[in-house]
Order: C-alpha cells, then sequence, then structure tokens
C-alpha cells in the first residue's frame, strides 16, 4: 500500500485535477437537473460524470505505469496507462450514446418553459469557467518542454493545438475531453437561452445530440491512439531524433537499425550501428555507454536502451531508411 501511495504521487497532474474539478461540476449539475429537468443539463451532467470517472483512471494509470520492471514483468509497466485509456473510453462512448438518446426524446417532445432559467445559466456558466481551469493546465503541460520564450504570455495556448499528438497520453485525453467540455458548456448556454427567448424550444436538445457526437470524436481519436500504444507504436519523429544525435559521434559510420517504441509515457530504444570491424571491445564498450548516456540525457522518459554492434558495410543504410 505504502508502494501504490508512493507511486501516486507520479501521477499525471493534470488528470488528478481534471478528476477533482469535474465531480465538483458533475455533482452541481445532477442537483441542477433534478431541480429543473433541463436536457441540456442533463447532457453536461453526464458529461462531467464520464469526464470525473474517466481522469480518475487515467490518474491512476499513469501512476502505477511508472512502476519499476520486477521478475513477473521485466519490461515494466508502461503501457498500463493505455490499457486504462482503453478502459476509461469505454464508460465515455456509453455516456455519449444516453446523450444522443435524451437529446433525440426532446427534439420531438420540446415544451416551452422559462423555469429556472438562470439557475441553468449560473450552473453552466460556473462549470464553463472550472473546466477552462483545467483544460488551462493540460494546455501548459503539453508546451513546457517548449522554450519559454516561445510560451511567453498566452502563445502557449495555440501551441498546445499545434503539439497535441505529441504529448502524454493522459495529458491529450484531458485535453480533447476538456475542449468538448468547455464547448459543450457554452454551446449548451447559448441553446438554454435560444429555447427560452425565441419558438426553437428544443435547441436544448440539439446541444445534447452535438455534445453527444463530440464525445464520440474524442472516443474515437483517444481509442485510436492508445490501441495503437497498447500495442506498442514506433516514434518515427523520435527515431529521426535519436539516429541524428548517434551519428554525431565520430566512431559510428552508420545505423543499420533504430527502433524506438513508444510505451505510455516512456521510450524502449533498440540500435544495431555499424563500425569500423578493428574496434576493440573496450572501444566498444566505452562507445555503448556514451550513446546511452547520450540518449538519456536528451530524451526524458527513456526506460531502457539496448545497442548491438555490427561491421561497416560501406552502405548508407539510414539515410535510406529516414528518406
Amino acid at each position: 500500500m505504502k508502494e501504490f501511495f508512493g507511486l501516486l504521487k507520479g501521477g499525471n497532474k493534470s488528470a488528478f485535477w481534471a478528476a477533482i474539478v469535474n465531480t465538483m461540476v458533475a455533482v452541481i449539475k445532477t442537483i441542477a437537473y433534478l431541480i429543473t429537468g433541463n436536457v441540456a443539463m442533463f447532457a453536461e451532467m453526464m458529461h462531467s460524470f464520464g469526464d470525473a470517472a474517466n481522469q480518475l483512471f487515467v490518474f491512476v494509470g499513469s501512476a502505477l505505469s511508472k512502476k519499476a520492471p520486477t521478475e513477473k514483468f521485466p519490461g515494466g509497466f508502461g503501457r498500463l496507462v493505455n490499457l486504462v485509456l482503453l478502459g476509461a473510453v469505454l464508460i465515455v462512448g456509453v455516456l455519449a450514446y444516453e446523450t444522443i438518446i435524451e437529446g433525440i426524446n426532446h427534439i420531438s417532445d420540446a415544451v416551452h418553459t422559462e423555469d429556472w432559467f438562470w439557475l441553468n445559466i449560473g450552473v453552466l456558466g460556473a462549470s464553463a469557467l472550472l473546466e477552462a481551469f483545467v483544460l488551462n493546465k493540460a494546455m501548459k503541460e503539453i508546451t513546457e518542454h517548449l522554450p519559454k520564450e516561445q510560451t511567453r504570455g498566452l502563445k502557449y495556448i495555440p501551441l498546445s493545438y499545434k503539439n497535441v499528438k505529441g504529448a502524454k497520453p493522459a495529458t491529450k485525453l484531458v485535453f480533447l475531453e476538456d475542449n468538448v467540455a468547455v464547448g459543450g458548456a457554452v454551446l449548451a448556454l447559448a441553446a438554454i437561452v435560444i429555447s427560452t427567448y425565441t419558438p426553437f424550444h428544443s435547441a436544448t436538445g440539439y446541444a445534447s445530440v452535438i455534445i453527444g457526437v463530440l464525445l464520440i470524436l474524442v472516443v474515437g481519436r483517444v481509442f485510436l491512439d492508445n490501441a495503437a500504444g497498447a500495442l506498442g507504436v514506433a516514434d518515427v519523429k523520435m527515431q529521426a531524433r535519436i539516429g541524428a544525435k548517434v551519428l554525431q559521434h565520430p566512431q559510428v559510420a552508420d545505423i543499420q537499425d533504430l527502433d524506438v517504441i513508444k510505451e505510455g509515457d516512456h521510450f524502449h530504444v533498440e540500435l544495431k550501428l555499424e563500425v569500423d570491424p578493428g574496434m576493440t571491445i573496450a572501444e566498444a564498450d566505452d562507445l555503448r555507454d556514451y550513446i546511452e548516456k547520450r540518449i538519456r540525457d536528451g530524451v526524458q522518459g527513456v526506460t531502457d536502451v539496448i545497442i548491438e554492434f555490427d561491421e561497416d558495410d560501406k552502405i548508407p543504410t539510414w539515410m535510406n531508411t529516414t528518406e
């Protein structure tokens, strides 16, 4: 148990804050829905419960994925976060379906009411602000590896959208879900105003359907990303980056093979280098130590580096594989 709580300290911070905030928001929306019966509030309530459950799973999964390798699991637990996320998206998928169905039912049976208008507006407005707080944390986490001069002021906001593909799986899920959460709250606000003050009384039903569809899009994106991660996906950009570093050493003639497998937040690196056939065992050992240290210093999250040597065949293999 002590080890478990120790691992929790290393869990994804964005997911931790998102789980807390979304639980608070979900409870507030539930109370508001039970009082008002507003279908847009129902959609937002379901969305927030789904987010809270997901992000709690993600936080725990990201923490446990950092557990050190054991005799039974020598490869470590890096892919655990991907498996947890695959399970978490199922919850969002079910909630998205229920949200769409509730919206369709409301479209076919919409009634005009001005009851509890300001309560709905106040709850959704507060929810949007709280969700924006979590989204802001995720944006900063995505761009934290960039030079500070690039993210000064509000520059980190557009940069977070440009760099989201390379974000940690847990952070990416929080980012995507909270984009839908903020957008959904604003959409629900607009729908309530429209349905109250115009003849378009089914606006909240349409808003519910749109929110549900957006959730399904998030489910699809997260599922595909984490299915690849659970299988062990190659990081092509990282391969090019590490290959360039390795070839800078004068004793490395060529790279015959280079694989960088992303496992959750971690990287597994395998190299097969071509060197002078006259190189001694001592020189090869020193070269291995140097390259491994350079890779670990330059790339955060590398769990292991496996390096093999072969004699130089005078054919530039690495140039061909990166084109």
